[in-house]
């Protein structure tokens, strides 16, 4: 199953609206893989709203060989230009059997597609585009299908449909989902995950049927809808705000004050918000007794237990999508991101439409993300990304 290195590398897309589970998917393809290869190279380039790298370092702590991610930006219009670069130091650094590109909630597939069409070309084939995957999150899709034409193009656009989350929706919402996708009078394949799990066979190996019908005008997907105007404008990156956020202290050992942080977990609107990314410091003792993720059955991973640890900090990744979330520890071998190394709280919110601006406020008013009471006040900046 490994790669002969003198063929093309196979790129799979992953794309799908926010909080759909994407990362999910891609985190449980990696144990099959391993299991056919133990020596199989899987890299992933990953694109994320905002200014914080969460979701690749949650890739890193896994069997990944190799993660870039570019931030800040759409893989299919701004960032278009970096594709190139990143896939270039992917495939020197990592020598990777496959690159899984993972798109921002807001990235049109049939643009990335082409895209990566046009590199093939000009590196003489050192690339193939192997298949376009959209994740449908069918307890939420419902929620925004009718006011978003980005997530109606994902489901359009692609290759394989995987239902995610419907365990939890029943039939009936299943059967809703599936007939709104029937509209889009489109013949595509489609498979209902396993909580996030899906076999390596179906996701892989699709041959890139999509784009080899794809067209420049397929592309730029001109329509009055999204706000499409003849010099290619992607306002599409308009259907959600995006708000950067970070709490700072002068005492470098200070920690978030955990039960404040889970009460605004629980209290956050995910009509208003879709996903909360952040990367945090907690006492050990307080990760032990307060932090908990909504699912009950699913338990933080503890710190050390030793006196020596008590004073310890422990540093965690923060992941909320529609109301529901986990804390996962950042492994102590994994290098940390730039963008969140040594803070005591970087936070990515991403919300929905005219949003942001109380969002913003709220926050800035106080009391829902702070400091541990022996650590001081701390100072919390907010700042509109997008």
């Amino acid at each position: 199953m490994t790669r002969d290195q003198s063929s093309p590398i196979p790129i799979t897309i992953i794309t799908g609206f926010l909080g759909s589970g994407k990362t999910t998917l891609i985190l449980n393809l990696l144990p099959q893989l391993r299991a056919a290869n133990p020596s199989y190279r899987l890299a992933l380039l990953k694109n994320e709203f905002g200014d914080l790298a969460v979701d690749s370092q949650l890739a890193s702590s896994s069997a990944i060989a190799g993660v870039s991610e570019l931030l800040n930006g759409c893989i299919c219009c701004n960032l278009v230009g970096q594709l190139s670069v990143a896939l270039s130091e992917l495939q020197s650094t990592v020598r990777p059997d496959r690159i899984v590109i993972e798109t921002s909630g807001s990235a049109f597939p049939a643009t990335l597609a082409l895209e990566v069409n046009r590199l093939a070309r000009e590196t003489g084939g050192q690339y193939v585009l192997d298949g376009v995957v959209s994740v449908i999150d069918v307890e939420n899709w419902k929620g925004y299908e009718d006011t978003s034409y980005t997530a109606r193009i994902q489901a359009r656009y692609t290759d394989l449909i995987v239902f995610n989350k419907w365990e939890g929706a029943g039939e009936r919402r299943f059967d809703e989902v599936l007939d709104r996708v029937g509209d889009l009078e489109v013949d595509t394949a489609w498979v209902k995950s396993d909580k996030g799990w899906v076999d390596m066979s179906v996701v892989f190996g699709i041959d890139g049927g999509l784009a080899r019908g794809l067209t420049e005008e397929d592309g730029h997907v001109h329509d009055d809808k999204c706000g499409h105007d003849d010099k290619h404008k992607h306002d599409h990156q308009t259907e959600v705000e995006v708000l950067s956020i970070e709490l700072k202290s002068g005492n470098r050992e200070a920690t978030v004050d955990a039960a404040k942080l889970l009460a605004f977990l629980r209290k956050t609107n995910k009509d208003e918000v879709y996903r909360i990314k952040a990367v945090l410091a907690v006492s050990a003792k307080t990760a032990r007794e307060v932090l908990k993720n909504s699912d009950e059955d699913t338990k933080v991973s503890a710190p050390p237990t030793s006196a020596e640890s008590e004073a310890q900090t422990t540093r965690y990744i923060l992941n909320w999508a529609f109301g529901r979330w986990t804390f996962t520890p950042v492994a102590a071998e994994v290098k940390e991101h730039e963008s969140s190394s040594e803070a005591i709280l970087r936070m990515t919110m991403i919300l929905a439409r005219y949003e942001s601006t109380k969002w913003k406020k709220r926050l800035e008013a106080g009391g829902l993300l702070e400091l541990e009471e022996e650590n001081g006040k701390g100072e919390l900046s907010v700042t509109k990304v997008n």
